[in-house]
């Protein structure tokens, strides 16, 4: 049976100290996935469920410069993604997005992030179901931290207006992300006929797509 609640610190495996290898460069545009990446880059980090298809949605953005799936919001230093699924290291499965603030803001990303799954549904995501498939917003500065929560906010009465849950999607500062392994990195490019079990609410989010606007 599939674990529903976060361990505690004291709980969760003891991890390793030796990051995940993986690719050098994205499989669908060749960018380098480590980086270093050019100063007016901006990074984003959003767990929608199965990280596979969430990944497909990001890169298919203009303005996106390179994606990458690892695991996040958990207390198991670099985790395998057995030790993620067991429930024990308390990570969830992320997508982190590399972008060009003049190209794509970070309200478009949110906007993409709230209607491509239901972030209603706690441990689970569709079928898919364990403390992996939570939705949430790791965020990387005070700026993305009020922007995603006024999302969240307004996103929330377009819900109620639906007759639909509340939201259960964390907003957290980013504490450490971890690469996933190296056949998770764009699953989908490399397995065209590979599951994908996302799925939105069909409800809109309210974000302004404002291309002038310039998001931290």
């Amino acid at each position: 049976m599939k674990k529903l609640t976060l361990p505690t610190m004291s709980e969760a495996l003891a991890g390793r100290d030796v990051p995940m290898l993986v690719p050098e460069h994205h499989f669908v545009n060749g960018s380098p996935l480590r980086g270093p990446f050019e100063d007016h880059m901006k990074q984003a980090v959003f767990a929608l469920g199965c990280f596979w298809g969430a990944e497909r949605v990001f890169w298919q953005l203009g303005g996106v410069f390179v994606t990458s799936v690892g695991y996040a919001g958990g207390n198991t230093p670099n985790p395998t993604y057995e030790e993620v699924c067991s429930g024990d290291t308390g990570h969830t499965e992320v997508v982190q997005v590399v972008f060009d603030p003049t190209r794509l803001s970070y309200a478009q990303l949110l906007k993409a992030f709230w209607e491509n799954h239901n972030p209603t549904q706690g441990m689970r995501q569709g079928n898919d179901t364990g403390t992996q498939y939570r939705s949430a917003i790791f965020t990387l500065d005070d700026t993305q931290q009020a922007e995603a929560r006024r999302s969240l906010a307004a996103y929330q009465i377009e819900l109620n207006n639906a007759g639909l849950g509340t939201i259960t999607t964390e907003v957290l500062p980013l504490d450490t992300y971890y690469f996933a392994e190296d056949y998770h990195q764009q699953y989908l490019a490399k397995n065209p006929g590979g599951y994908c079990g996302l799925g939105g609410t069909g409800v809109s989010c309210p974000v302004a797509l404002d291309l002038d606007k310039k998001s931290a």
